[in-house]
């Protein structure tokens, strides 16, 4: 069995730009991503140097593996389920594939609630998440929240500067308090307390929504907030380290290392910026110390 310098989790942005960095170095490094995350889902990142017109997160992918196999970067699509440390981490994959590997990297992102996956061909291109990657986005123009209880108030103290009218629809209608709904009236938000029969979309054009009750509510633009993320953690909780109350991963600053020795973390599992050039340089910050650290130990 093959020992890995490195086996990083997660092929995003963050595992991504690791991988590569770590070739760099000719180590020898194995990707293990299960294939699905905000990257895989996001149809387009507007905010990167170099791309002014934007680039999906499945091409930056695709062009990340590229440029990883071109230094010897190995990236499986596999879903790691155990880990054990004995004098390697042997990782155990939901296939029965098992690797072994002298350090780890948890590049493992987040999982954001959305109780209509219909709106998946929309995300990142007419539907957003991230207030500050793409309030820009609805400038002058009609959009609606998405979401539920405080998020949504949330998400609403966000935007209402950028868009001309805004629609924040509690689809949950978990309650929020009164000086919650004057706020909103402050900030000229018109609040909607109804589930949310359908979202209206053609191809990957939001076009409005359908509620319980057949109204009709049109706009070009949505943000969904239905309550909090998900770390994706719980492989790293298991070997030791230690996370925050809201289940992100604890690292150095500097080094990207958990309290655990040799297993870093980087990108939104940790520092949850929701920016992908913030996942990139966690990235590349990662690799760079599990490199002094397995140079300074003569491995």
């Amino acid at each position: 069995m093959i020992l890995y310098d490195c086996v990083i989790i997660g092929g995003g942005i963050a595992g991504i730009q690791a991988s590569i960095q770590l070739g760099r170095y000719k180590r020898n490094v194995l990707v293990l991503d299960k294939g699905k995350g905000r990257s895989t889902l996001c149809r387009k990142y507007r905010n990167i140097l170099g791309w002014p017109e934007g680039v999906s997160g499945e091409e930056l992918r695709r062009i990340g593996k590229q440029q990883g196999k071109m230094l010897g970067v190995l990236y499986q699509t596999e879903e790691v389920v155990a880990i054990e440390r004995t004098d390697h981490f042997q990782l155990l994959t939901r296939s029965g594939q098992s690797y072994i590997a002298k350090r780890l990297l948890f590049a493992t992102g987040v999982t954001d609630p959305n109780p209509f996956p219909q709106l998946e061909p929309c995300l990142g291109s007419t539907v957003y998440i991230c207030p500050d990657c793409d309030g820009f986005e609805v400038q002058g123009k009609k959009a609606l929240i998405l979401g539920s209880g405080k998020s949504g108030v949330h998400m609403a103290k966000r935007l209402h500067h950028w868009a001309s009218e805004l629609i924040y629809i509690n689809h949950t209608r978990e309650a929020i308090r009164e000086k919650d709904k004057a706020l909103l009236r402050d900030m000229n938000v018109q609040y909607i307390e109804e589930r949310i029969q359908s979202p209206l979309i053609t191809d990957q054009q939001f076009n409005g929504v359908k509620l319980h009750f057949g109204e009709r509510i049109e706009a070009k633009h949505a943000f969904i907030a239905f309550g909090k993320i998900t770390p994706q953690s719980d492989l790293a909780r298991k070997l030791g380290c230690e996370r925050m109350e809201n289940g992100h991963l604890i690292t150095e600053a500097r080094t990207k290392k958990t309290n655990v020795q040799d297993i870093y973390a980087a990108g939104d599992v940790g520092v949850h910026a929701e920016q992908v050039t913030i996942a990139m340089g966690e990235g590349t910050l990662a690799a760079v110390w599990i490199e002094k650290s397995l140079a300074e130990n003569n491995v």
